[in-house]
This record gives C-alpha cells, sequence and structure tokens, in this order.
C-alpha cells in the first residue's frame, strides 16, 4: 500500500518478439502527479526515478489453459467460504488505502511509521469530533424543537384527518377515519403502547445486533493499523507480484490503486456534500414562502442527514428524503406533495447532472458496471456490500488497465512445423 520505499523493479533484457509494455496515458500521469512526462522532477516512485521501458510478460497458453481457470475458481470458493471476513478485510483494506497518502506524506517528515499512523487515526477522529461538536448544538435546537412542536403536529394531522372524513361522508363514501373519538394516529399510539413486550423484545434484539456490529468496526480499525503499519512491506509484495512497471508513478501499480480509492472516495464526499447543501437550501426557501414551513426551522437537520444518506448507494437518496416527507405529509398532504416533487427534483439533477460531472472523473467507468457493481455488493453483503463495491470496481478498473498495458497472451495459431 506504501508507495514510498520501493521503486518498480527493473526492466527485463529484451527478448526477440515480445513487444514493449505500453506507457501510460497522459491523463493518467496527471491523475497521479507524475512529471516525468514533461521533463518534471517528479518522476518515479521516489524522487529522481528514471523512468525505463519494461516488456510485457507472456502468459503462456498452458497458463491460459489451465492455471488461470483452477485461480478463478479457488478464489470464487474462498470468497464463498470466507462470508462477513472477507467483507471485513476489504473494508480495513479501503480505509487503508484511503489513509495511507498522509501516513506517506507524515513519514517524509522522518516520523516513524508507527507514530504516523497513530497521528492520522488522532487527526481522522478529531477532525469527525470538532466536525460533530460544530454540527451538533444546531442539529440538537432543530430535534428539540421538532420533539416540543410534535404535540402540536399530531394535532394538525387528527384535524386534517377529520376534514377528509367529512368530504368523504359529503360524497356518500362512509370511511372510518375517526371511531369513537379517536384518529387513526391516536389509534396507533394505543397499539403501540400495548405491544411494549414485543418492543422490548425487539429492542433486546437490536442491542445484540449492534454489539456485534461495534466488534466488527473495533475488528476493522485494528486491521487497517495493522494494513497501515506494515504498508511499505505490502506494496513491495505487490510489486513483485505484478509485472514491472516503467519506474514512475503514473506506471506502479500500488500507486495507482491508492488513487483509484483516494479519487472516488473524495468525488462520493463532494457529491455529498453538494446535494445535502442543495437539500438544505431548497427546503430553506420552501419555509420562507410558506410551502413547507417546517423546512424553515429544520433545514439544517435535514440537509445533514441527506448528505450522510447520500453516501450510501442505491437506497440512500431514498432515506435521506423521507423525514422532510413524513414531516410535511403530518402537517399538510399539499405540503407533502411539494416536497415530494422537490426530492424528484433533486434526484433528476443529481443523476443527469451533478453525478455525471463528478463521478466521470473518478471512477472512470462504465455506468453499466457500476450500477452492477452496486447490485452485487448489495445481494451479497447488504449496505455495506454496496458501500464497498465502488471502490473495489475503482482497483479492478486500475489492475486491468495496468495488465493490459504488461500482460500479453501467447497465441494459439499453430507455428509452422509445431504440433502444439
Amino acid at each position: 500500500m506504501s508507495v514510498e520505499d520501493t521503486t518498480a523493479a527493473p526492466a527485463e533484457p529484451p527478448r526477440p518478439g515480445v513487444p514493449p509494455a505500453e506507457p501510460p496515458s497522459p491523463q493518467e500521469r496527471e491523475l497521479v502527479g507524475d512529471e516525468s512526462a514533461g521533463g518534471g522532477q517528479g518522476s518515479g516512485a521516489e524522487a529522481g526515478t528514471t523512468a525505463v521501458e519494461p516488456l510485457r510478460t507472456v502468459v503462456p497458453r498452458w497458463v491460459q489453459l489451465v492455471v488461470l481457470p483452477i485461480a478463478l475458481l479457488a478464489l470464487w470458493a474462498l470468497a464463498r467460504a470466507s462470508g462477513k471476513v472477507l467483507l471485513i478485510f476489504v473494508v480495513a483494506g479501503v480505509i487503508a488505502l484511503i489513509l495511507n497518502p498522509a501516513v506517506a506524506f507524515l513519514q517524509r517528515s522522518r516520523l516513524p511509521r508507527g507514530l504516523a499512523v497513530l497521528a492520522v487515526y488522532l487527526a481522522f477522529f478529531l477532525t469527525l469530533a470538532g466536525i460533530g461538536f460544530l454540527l451538533a448544538n444546531p442539529i440538537s435546537n432543530q430535534v428539540r424543537a421538532f420533539t416540543h412542536n410534535l404535540p402540536h403536529l399530531v394535532n394538525e394531522a387528527n384535524r386534517t384527518i377529520e376534514e377528509v372524513q367529512s368530504s368523504l361522508n359529503e360524497h356518500g363514501i362512509h370511511a372510518h377515519l375517526v371511531k369513537q373519538g379517536k384518529t387513526a394516529l391516536q389509534t396507533l399510539q394505543d397499539k403501540i403502547s400495548k405491544s411494549s413486550s414485543s418492543l422490548a423484545s425487539f429492542g433486546g434484539g437490536l442491542l445484540t445486533e449492534a454489539a456485534a456490529a461495534f466488534f466488527d468496526v473495533v475488528l476493522v480499525f485494528v486491521l487497517s493499523v495493522y494494513m497501515l503499519i506494515y504498508g511499505q512491506r505490502i506494496g513491495s509484495l505487490v510489486r513483485r507480484a505484478m509485472p514491472a512497471g516503467d519506474g514512475t508513478p503514473a506506471d506502479d501499480y500500488p500507486t495507482l490503486a491508492q488513487h483509484a480509492v483516494s479519487r472516488y472516495v473524495g468525488g462520493q464526499l463532494l457529491f455529498s456534500l453538494i446535494m445535502g447543501v442543495s437539500t438544505g437550501l431548497a427546503l430553506y426557501l420552501f419555509g420562507v414562502l410558506g410551502i413547507f414551513p417546517a423546512g424553515e426551522k429544520y433545514a439544517v437537520a435535514f440537509a445533514m442527514f441527506y448528505g450522510v444518506m447520500e453516501l450510501i448507494p442505491y437506497i440512500g437518496p431514498i432515506l435521506g428524503a423521507l423525514p422532510p416527507i413524513i414531516v410535511a405529509l403530518v402537517t399538510n398532504p399539499i405540503s407533502a406533495l411539494w416536497v415530494l416533487l422537490l426530492f424528484v427534483g433533486l434526484q433528476q439533477l443529481e443523476g443527469h447532472v451533478v453525478a455525471p460531472q463528478i463521478f466521470s472523473h473518478t471512477l472512470r467507468t462504465n455506468p453499466l458496471l457500476v450500477i452492477f457493481a452496486l447490485l452485487l455488493g448489495l445481494h451479497l453483503y447488504g449496505v455495506i456490500g454496496a458501500l464497498v463495491a465502488l471502490p473495489i470496481l475503482s482497483v479492478l478498473r486500475e489492475t486491468a488497465v495496468y495488465l493490459s498495458r504488461h500482460l500479453t497472451l501467447e497465441p494459439w495459431e499453430r507455428s509452422p512445423g509445431r504440433l502444439l
């Protein structure tokens, strides 16, 4: 995972009939900050590394016929047997890849790697705590105000239900929305109070799941720390296993994989920030205009929740839109319709304008593959699988591009005078 300590392996001596490896494209050199193509000073995995012209590695026909199929089947069987263990290691690896650039930056100031890892994690948690402290006060105020106004909202909903029933009765439709002085909301409240034992059982199961999830989070944290500490060795091992590059960051596989994950994470955070801010401003404007009065009071809380939900692929935008729609539905069905139309418009803007502009520069992958990766991750490991699907897809894309430059398959056409 580290790209600071080991340069790419030297090029192989020329062999007859073996074409040289393709050089990285100018775009790839620009993405990793490689200046070797332009004659700058920053070429190589380290400063001063000179680019070489490696040869393609030829994959023999017997490897194509026997070893590769068996290896793929073995990997598939291992993935199925490992279950959640594989997911934990993958999540820890993604986190290590994200934090490794910061660790490498601190190492340049001659700080030992273990202390650099500790400093990065402390800075990470302090940053989260600082952001939480800055946002906790306005969000807690809005949540407290919403809780205080909840009885008023329920009364408004009750009056709305009574008006709907009266209107239906006038048209000959006898709907029992209000029965024996109780509205549907009050009846629901009574049923919930009578089901306290079921709720307690559900709460116990929820606590058990929360404890298991906490254990998994701690395990992921510990594994990512070890991966960062031994990142230099892991990087050296990966370089020895992969075909040799030309010695520049743009043709160094660990560097490419690390930058692929970093680009995805940066793009996802920017995307969530843009959508959260847009949602907050739109709901606040609805509140000022009187379309959705609660939007003016709770815009920050709604925006924060929607922005965090945008980090969850596929179902996040739907979950993020539920709280304001439910609040609007309780107060005024017409407001709920306007809020629903607002989120439909925001998601259209998200899908056709914001997401293509951001992720076209991060994933650089066909949208069909992105959708397939999300659905496959969601099917295999649920929401966590969907979260790590796109970083894995980014690494797989860089792997395929790197191997396509450095590997060539031995042709299957028979040469004159040879039986095989």
